[in-house]
């Protein structure tokens, strides 16, 4: 084996996706993640027939280069809830109105090598869409989300995604300091809303890219 880390990796994936389609998600897997912008933009997209899109945060939609591609496309109506410059009230009217899309993209904080989504919010936009609302969702997740059961799911989030994202965000809570979950009251904690996806309802719905590189946090 010429790359033993993406080798490793390939076999991981592929059971994990093995398991998400056992649990109704279609999937599919990219080594990278220029391959992951291509079959998306090349082959998926296409084919789903959308006029509207929107999404949830999620830095690895956004290092792939397919966000400015999607957002960019003269054909489709991009709803953008953090366009530079919105006003919070425009952001919040923007981030319901992304609940009735034809497509939502966005990630996931951890899949369990069982095929779940566990996945951690703020204000529950995103996670919101990712339950019901949109008619199709699309998830990138980059192998660096996968886990090995519901616990250590929960344990990377509170101790891993959310202190970064809070780093990222610039917001005043104590896992900005300390670099671990303090269990705090702030008011600008954005641990607020868990849910876990055991399975994709209706069936299809929910579609998932896995790539075979570590994106996002």
């Amino acid at each position: 084996m010429s790359k033993p880390i993406d080798d490793f990796w390939k076999i991981r994936l592929e059971e994990v996706k093995s398991a998400l389609e056992g649990n109704n998600f279609e999937v599919c897997i990219a080594p990278n993640k220029e391959e992951a912008k291509a079959k998306f933009l090349n082959e998926i997209f296409p084919g789903l027939g959308v006029k509207s899109v929107s999404y949830g945060g999620s830095m690895t939609f956004v290092e792939s280069g397919i966000f400015d591609a999607v957002k960019n496309n003269p054909d489709i109506e991009f709803i953008d809830p953090w366009e530079k410059g919105t006003p919070p009230e425009e952001s919040m009217e923007r981030r319901r109105q992304a609940l009735l899309v034809d497509l939502f993209i966005t990630g996931t904080n951890a899949v369990t090598e069982a095929g779940q989504l566990i996945n951690l919010d703020a204000t529950g936009n995103r996670v919101a869409a990712l339950t019901f609302g949109p008619k199709q969702v699309m998830l990138f997740i980059g192998r660096n989300k996968i886990v090995s059961d519901l616990e250590e799911a929960m344990f990377r989030v509170k101790n891993y995604v959310a202190p970064v994202n809070s780093m990222r965000l610039k917001r005043k809570t104590p896992c900005v300091k300390t670099s671990y979950c303090e269990e705090c009251k702030s008011p600008e904690r954005i641990c607020n809303t868990w849910t876990i996806t055991e399975k994709s309802s209706p069936k299809g719905r929910t579609k998932i890219m896995l790539i075979n590189e570590d994106m996002g946090f």
